[in-house]
């Protein structure tokens, strides 16, 4: 198994997914940044339903630089409870996982 992950997040705005990929690859705590988007989230929050306009952020990390990556997130993030979940890639051409090993680090 790969230690390669996909940690996933949304933000508010086009602007704001931007910023944190650029964040996020400047503190080489991603590989690579991919912003989908606009996409409709439907969540309960406060015990009110909502629904809203957000942006998909993908990182490509490994999972030793997770910690630090969540914590580059929460600095950055303008949510109270930001979404950061952590997805294996379980496997994937060698070349790619290797530059991604590559491009993280403290």
């Amino acid at each position: 198994m790969s230690q390669a992950i996909v940690v996933q997040t949304t933000t508010d705005s086009s602007a704001n997914a931007e910023k944190l990929a650029e964040t996020i690859v400047q503190n080489a705590q991603g590989a690579c940044v991919q912003i989908v988007g606009p996409i409709k989230s439907v969540y309960k929050w406060q015990e009110t339903i909502q629904k809203e306009e957000e942006f998909l952020v993908s990182i490509k990390t490994t999972r030793p630089f997770f910690s630090s990556l969540a914590e580059l997130i929460r600095q950055h993030h303008k949510y109270e409870v930001p979404e950061i979940i952590a997805l294996p890639i379980i496997d994937g051409s060698s070349e790619y996982l290797e530059w991604v090993a590559n491009q993280v680090h403290n």
